[in-house]
């Protein structure tokens, strides 16, 4: 059997969730060992279906830039889960991390990967905060980090290039808090990956991006036996109109300042950038970007 279909963002980072929480080394670590969940909107609904706990959201793209939360709300950002027993370890995460060895998980979202099978996580904070320590030594420690990051987030490029380009204190003019890379080392799942995972089927992507709330999606053709591609219809019906994981409060984005804004940089509407922009702009230029002549005269 053939058929086609089309997932939003939204849909695709439940389907990923799904997956994740199928694959051997999750359901392994969550009988016998320990889970580290590393917030962010995916990762969230992994939390949820293991442990029906969804993650407070810190850092976020959204149409207006690279934003913080609102409010602090009062969840955990980061869990460790240990034979099936969810706690925060916001504030004591080296010491919960390096009781993690082999045999144990983490699970850490992306906000690129590449080609070649790379990953990165945007960093706004010093040192990407207190994630940002742990993140990218994991894999020496010898536990298992898998990698959930939606097709939205792929790049034709390299996460090499991108992390040499990408500067917190290097910017001098941001769309939100300028932000760095951390490099992400593990195995990344996108939805192309869990379709292949809940089901033995061939997968091929046929087409990106839509309107009307379909921006960033992703249409597919699965092919394989009848039952197998009607249980993956049925799934991928279910998921229509998605919402996205994120503890209650928490994606609710900055307004000129937040709680760690003194920790950001280049931000526009902080008033942050080295660089200004409309102030430097002549009066006449000024009334050519409102009458839609979006390109300065030189």
């Amino acid at each position: 059997m053939k058929a086609q279909l089309t997932l939003t963002v939204s849909e695709g980072k439940k389907l990923i969730a799904i997956a994740v929480t199928q694959m051997p080394e999750i359901r392994h670590a969550l009988e016998h060992g320990k889970i580290f969940l590393k917030g962010g909107t995916t990762v969230s609904g992994v939390a949820e279906i293991l442990v029906g706990m969804p993650l407070r959201i810190s850092g976020r793209i959204t149409a207006l830039g690279t934003k913080s939360a609102r409010t602090t709300v009062d969840a955990p950002h980061c869990i460790l889960i240990e034979r099936g027993e969810p706690h925060g370890i916001d504030n004591d995460l080296e010491n919960e991390v390096l009781g993690m060895g082999p045999g144990d998980v983490a699970v850490c979202g992306a906000n690129l990967i590449d080609r070649y099978g790379h990953a990165a996580l945007m960093a706004g904070s010093p040192l990407g905060g207190n994630p940002g320590r742990v993140i990218s030594a994991l894999a020496a420690e010898g536990i298992t980090s898998i990698i959930p990051a939606g097709l939205e987030k792929f790049t034709p490029g390299s996460i090499a290039e991108a992390t040499l380009a990408a500067s917190r204190l290097g910017t001098d003019w941001s769309m939100g808090m300028a932000a760095g890379l951390i490099p992400v080392p593990g195995q990344i799942v996108t939805e192309f990956t869990a379709i292949t995972l809940l089901a033995k089927v061939k997968a091929t992507i046929i087409g990106r991006g839509g309107i009307i709330g379909a921006e960033g999606a992703t249409t597919f053709v699965v092919e394989g036996k009848k039952s197998q591609v009607q249980n993956l219809c049925r799934l991928a019906m279910k998921l229509k109109r998605a919402h996205t994981s994120a503890a209650d409060g928490s994606l609710e984005e900055c307004q000129r300042g937040c709680p760690n804004c003194e920790r950001h940089f280049g931000c526009v509407y902080g008033g942050k950038e080295r660089t200004k922009l409309l102030s430097e702009v002549k009066n006449d230029e000024r009334k050519d970007y409102r009458g839609g002549n979006y390109w300065p005269s030189s």
